[in-house]
Formats: C-alpha cells, sequence, structure tokens
C-alpha cells in the first residue's frame, strides 16, 4: 500500500514553491541570454528584409532607364488642330513642317437606283453570284486597275438569302472588306454598299452573273441605267508638306515625317505649322525617381548602421559586410566609367548626377537639360544596354544582358538574298478556258487553288493580278508570307518578300493557260541565302539579314545588313550603361541564391538553433527540478523523524521528573 506523504509537514517548509524558486534561480540567466540572442537574430531578419525592400525599390526605379525609348520621346505641336492631329513616336525626327490639308480620304459608297426602289426590306431581288473586285480607276483612260493587295471577293445568293435583307446580310458576313446597309430616301428602301477602306485604289467594281442581280453590279467604265450608282467617289487625302504633295489611302498618314502620325480632320484653305521637337520631361522624371528612390535607400541604410554617441547604441546591422559590400559595390558604378558610349558622357558627373559625401545623390537639373539638349542619344547610352553602328546599312538589332560592352569591327562575306522563281518567255497575255489555276508555296508554305480570270490582259495588269491572289490566299497571310510579282524579259518573276535559307517559291500546281500562255511550271525556284559575316573577327551566325554572334568578346550581339557591299563595313559598339548594371548587380544581390538570402537563411538556422536550446534547457530544469524534489522529501522526511524522537524524549523526561 503506498504511503501518503505530504511535503512540508515534517520541515514546516514550502518546499514546492521553494524548489520552483530554485529552478527558476537556476533558468533564469540561461532563459535570458538565450531571449537576448533570439532578439538579435530577429531584428538582423527583420532589417536585413527592410534592406532588401529598399534595393528591389531602388531596381524598380531603373526600369525606365533601361530602355531606349525613354530617352527618345518626342512632342508633336500642331497650331491649328481642327485642321488634323499629330502624335510623334520615340526616335520621330525633330523639325518645324508647314502642311496643308488638300483633300480628305473616303470610301467608296455605292447605292442601287434612284429609280428602283424597294417597297420593303423583304422584297425579293435575285439569285447567282456577285463578285467584287478592288481597283483604281482612271477617268482619263476610262480604265479600271485592279489592286494587287486584295483579292477579288465573291457572295453567292440563293432562295435563303435573296431578299434586300438577305443581300444586305449576306454581304455584312462574308467578311469582304464591303459594307452593306438599307436606307429609306423618302421614295422606297435601297441598298448601299461601301468599301471598308478608304483611298482611290479602294474603288468597286461588282459583277453580277444572273441577270436578276444585274440592278447590283457597278462598272467604272461601262455603266448602264439599271446599274448601281456612284454616290461618293475612292478618294486618297491630299496632304503639302513643305510644298511637297503626299497622297494617302487613309486619313491617318505616317511617316511622312519619319516617326509622326497625322490624322486628318478636315480641308484647310491654309497651311499650318506642325512641331516636332524633343520632349525630356520623361527622361528628367526618371531621373528625377532614380535619384530619390537612391537616396531613400540610403536613409534606411543609415538607421540600420548608424552608431548613436548620445545612447551608445548601434543599429541592427552596423558593420554589416553584406550591406557594406553591396552598398560600396553601388558607389564603384555611380564613379566609374562607361566604355562604348555613342555620346561624349562616360559617367553620371557628366549628365549632372553626382555622389555627395554623405553618401546620397544630387541631381543638377540645369546641367541635364543641357546634356539632353545637346546630346540626347549620348545620355541614354550612359544609362542603357544601348548598340549602335556606324555604317548606316547595318542596323543594331540587340544583344543579351551577358554581352561583353566595347566597340568591335564588322565584315559582310555574303548579303542575304530572297527566294525567287522565273517563268519562261510568253508569247501571249490573253487566257482563254475556266481552268487557269495555280498553287505554290512560299517560304514553305503552301497555298490554296487560286484562279484567274479568263480575259485578255496587259503585262501589268497580270502582274497586278497574280501578287493579288497570292497575297490574298489565307494560309499565306496567316504565316506572313507573301510575294512581288515583276515583269522583265518577257517574262514573269515571283519574289519572296522574306530574306534568308528559309526564303523559298516552289509552283506546286499548275494548269490550263496559266502554263501554256503564261509560261509557269511546277518546280522550284531558287532559295535565299543567308548574310554571313564576321563580328570582331569571329564567325557569326547568319539567318536572313541578320548576323549573329556567338562566341569571342562579341558574344551575345545581333547586327541586320540591309544592303552595300561585302568586305570591311564599320565597327558594332555596345555599352554596358549604368542602370543595366545596376539592374545586373541587384538582381545578383537579391536573387535566390545571393548573399543576403544565404545571410537569412543563416540567421534563421541560428534562430532555430536556440528554440533547439531551449528544449535542452527545458530537459535539463525538469531534471534539476525532478532532483530538488527528492532532496528536499527527503530532508522533510529525516526532520519528522528527529521531531518524533525529540518529542518521544521530551516526554519521557517529563515522566522521570514527575516522578521524583
Amino acid at each position: 500500500m503506498t504511503g501518503i506523504t505530504a511535503s512540508g509537514l515534517g520541515s514546516g517548509l514550502d518546499i514546492s514553491s521553494l524548489v520552483s524558486q530554485l529552478v527558476t534561480a537556476e533558468r533564469s540567466p540561461a532563459t535570458s541570454r538565450l531571449d537576448s540572442r533570439e532578439t538579435k537574430l530577429k531584428a538582423q531578419i527583420s532589417a536585413i528584409g527592410s534592406f532588401k525592400s529598399v534595393l528591389s525599390n531602388f531596381q524598380s526605379s531603373l526600369a525606365s532607364l533601361k530602355k531606349t525609348d525613354t530617352f527618345q520621346s518626342m512632342k508633336a505641336t500642331v497650331a491649328d488642330d481642327k485642321l488634323f492631329a499629330a502624335t510623334a513616336e520615340n526616335g520621330a525626327q525633330a523639325g518645324d513642317y508647314n502642311i496643308k490639308v488638300e483633300q480628305l480620304a473616303q470610301a467608296h459608297r455605292l447605292a442601287t437606283p434612284a429609280d428602283q426602289v424597294f417597297a420593303s426590306t423583304s422584297a425579293v431581288i435575285g439569285t447567282g453570284t456577285l463578285t467584287f473586285q478592288f481597283g483604281t480607276y482612271d477617268a482619263d483612260t476610262n480604265a479600271f486597275t485592279a489592286n494587287a493587295n486584295k483579292s477579288i471577293q465573291t457572295v453567292t445568293l440563293d432562295a435563303s438569302n435573296n431578299t434586300l435583307t438577305g443581300i444586305r446580310d449576306a454581304i455584312n458576313k462574308a467578311n469582304i472588306g464591303v459594307t452593306a446597309s438599307i436606307v429609306n430616301d423618302g421614295n422606297g428602301y435601297r441598298l448601299v454598299m461601301g468599301a471598308k477602306d478608304s483611298g482611290a485604289a479602294n474603288g468597286l467594281k461588282i459583277t453580277a452573273d444572273d441577270s436578276s442581280l444585274s440592278l447590283l453590279a457597278f462598272d467604272p467604265t461601262s455603266q448602264s441605267d439599271r446599274d448601281t450608282k456612284q454616290t461618293l467617289a475612292a478618294a486618297d487625302a491630299r496632304i503639302v508638306v513643305d510644298g511637297l504633295t503626299v497622297t494617302s489611302a487613309s486619313n491617318t498618314v505616317k511617316e511622312v515625317v519619319p516617326g509622326v502620325t497625322l490624322t486628318l480632320k478636315a480641308k484647310g484653305d491654309t497651311a499650318t505649322n506642325l512641331t516636332v521637337a524633343q520632349d525630356t520631361s520623361e527622361t528628367t522624371k526618371a531621373l528625377e525617381t532614380f535619384v530619390k528612390s537612391y537616396n531613400d535607400m540610403m536613409s534606411t541604410v543609415k538607421s540600420l548602421t548608424a552608431y548613436d554617441t548620445q545612447t551608445k547604441t548601434a543599429g541592427t546591422l552596423a558593420g554589416d559586410y553584406n550591406v557594406r559590400s553591396t552598398i560600396n559595390r553601388i558607389r564603384d558604378i555611380f564613379t566609374s566609367s562607361v566604355t562604348g558610349t555613342s555620346g561624349s558622357f562616360k559617367s553620371l558627373a557628366d549628365v549632372g548626377i553626382s555622389l555627395q559625401r554623405d553618401g546620397t545623390l544630387s541631381l543638377d537639373s540645369t546641367k541635364l537639360a543641357k546634356a539632353l539638349g545637346s546630346d540626347t542619344e549620348g545620355v541614354a547610352s550612359l544609362f542603357t544596354h544601348a548598340g549602335g553602328t556606324t555604317d548606316p546599312l547595318i542596323r543594331y538589332v540587340d544583344s543579351t544582358s551577358t554581352a561583353t560592352s566595347g566597340t568591335f569591327d564588322i565584315t559582310v562575306s555574303q548579303l542575304a538574298t530572297q527566294g525567287s522563281y522565273v517563268g519562261n518567255s510568253i508569247s501571249s497575255l490573253t487566257l482563254v478556258g475556266s481552268s487557269n489555276t495555280f498553287a505554290l508555296k512560299v517560304d514553305g508554305v503552301q497555298s490554296g487553288t487560286l484562279e484567274l480570270l479568263a480575259g485578255t490582259y496587259t503585262s501589268d495588269q497580270l502582274v497586278s493580278e497574280l501578287q493579288s491572289r497570292i497575297n490574298g490566299d489565307s494560309a499565306l497571310q496567316a504565316a506572313g508570307a507573301s510575294v512581288s510579282v515583276g515583269f522583265s524579259a518577257n517574262a514573269f518573276t515571283f519574289t519572296s518578300n522574306r530574306y534568308g535559307s528559309s526564303s523559298s517559291i516552289e509552283f506546286t500546281a499548275v494548269n490550263g493557260g496559266i502554263g501554256n500562255r503564261l509560261k509557269l511550271s511546277v518546280g522550284a525556284g531558287t532559295v535565299g541565302q543567308d548574310a554571313q559575316g564576321t563580328i570582331d573577327g569571329v564567325a557569326a551566325t547568319g539567318s536572313g539579314r541578320t548576323l549573329t554572334a556567338t562566341s569571342g568578346s562579341a558574344a551575345g550581339i545581333s547586327v541586320e545588313v540591309l544592303g552595300g557591299a561585302t568586305g570591311a563595313r564599320g565597327t558594332v559598339s555596345l555599352s554596358d550603361g549604368i542602370a543595366q548594371r545596376l539592374d545586373n548587380l541587384l538582381t545578383d544581390v537579391l536573387g535566390s541564391d545571393g548573399p543576403l538570402n544565404s545571410r537569412t537563411e543563416t540567421l534563421n538556422k541560428q534562430v532555430d538553433q536556440v528554440g533547439d536550446e531551449r528544449d535542452k534547457l527545458d530537459i535539463r530544469m525538469s531534471a534539476l527540478e525532478a532532483r530538488y524534489q527528492a532532496q528536499f522529501t527527503a530532508m522533510d522526511l529525516l526532520v519528522s523523524q528527529l521531531t518524533a524522537t525529540s518529542n518521544y524524549l521530551t516526554q519521557q523526561l517529563a515522566g522521570l521528573s514527575s516522578s521524583s
């Protein structure tokens, strides 16, 4: 039977409280030491997190400075914006231009005859096929020339869509570049048709294969009273720029002034002025953000690393190697020169940004404005990963982020060529029969079956028809493949609009007069060739007109050879600008394998170690508590026994005294 114990009964002491106090006294120094260590570690982790945050914010401010577009912003101002609006792209040609709007572009519009109106929109008109052709009508020669860039389109009408409404819907659903609507002119309903695209070359010619549809036909060279009538002629926009007349199929006129888009609004009796000038506001704003972001970062760094002489306390990251090393590397970039720049600016100080004694950056707005005004491209190359060439017929394309800055020689040993096909000499420009079909591959892409209508053509008309049919093929359009057709030495030539070894033309099917009269036959033409050459003396890889250095000092740099001769072709320069270098540095520092992440992982492991030490302390204190409990319980039992003996002896002595 287990005995009943009551701690402290023998000695009168509160043994539980005494043991607890002794264990607490033993635990307290170790706990305080672990708490202090854990607090310091977590504070360092938090501080590194704050440091990473301000570094990330600083890196974000570099995004716009890495882009060449930031330094090429242009602004277009129109004196009389009622005549036209203007927008300038980055890199647009600066200058003042005198512009007069003489005519706006308009789309061709046709309407069924006014004396043949319909009583209702459900009136039945007829069945058959309507054929739509786009082209230019010359009133002087009474000739219609087909638009080589647009294919002939057809719309089939049957019993399901032979009403006025049905024909309108069939034309619109066909999506052939023609719109149709129904208008009530007060006397009845009329069908109105028009080209979606404006411009003289987008005039319409409509033929019908059934007499029931004859009132919908329109031939600008020969019209009858029953034909559809023209309500608006197809017309090009016409403007005069500094005395030079320019026409456009659209009222949106591009590249008359390089990099500028004009949106024509109204015809004007007098000219107005267009000013295209450098807009430095975006560049200035980006640099101001850059300076402010860096100074904000330094303010945070100062609070994390400073030592307060009054309180004799140091910042959480005072003396931290990673912080000190990162800031020093950033400052080294600020004070170093940039090689390979296209201008005279080699350092931040050259454009008004200087490092102060307190570690912050200062921006001299006046000096910056002067630099931007004198050489914007030079300022851009100071910050961006930019390239340029000395030969105007060789264009810098791109470079990898690891490409080395510098200047490298370019040599071209072979110019890129286009794939082509040349037919045989022809004797007739007349096609007869109904199976004048052909098919071909352009750049390896197979077209559908294409057909030319029978008739007598001029060489220009056949060139236009062939190019229109081929470039209008849906499969070729989807693949971005197209051709240019020519007629030389009494033979047709077909040239791919692509350059290089992937450029080719092959006729895969030829029937009827296409082979007999136009002398085209099944077979492949001449395949194009890629450009070949060297960059910095090392053979570059050619693809079309592009040469890319894959090894050597220039590895990663690509240029496009637009033309010219073979042989030495000047140089390509690449500047690894300040913004790009800073971005590369910060990407490394903030990366998953970077020093800050490694430091954070180390500190987290040390926090885990503190947890392990707490567990060990708990085990040790539990053992100590058990030992104290056992020792004091034994003492209490001994005191109880001694007390019992004392009481017994006291009673015996008292008895002896009474007997005496």
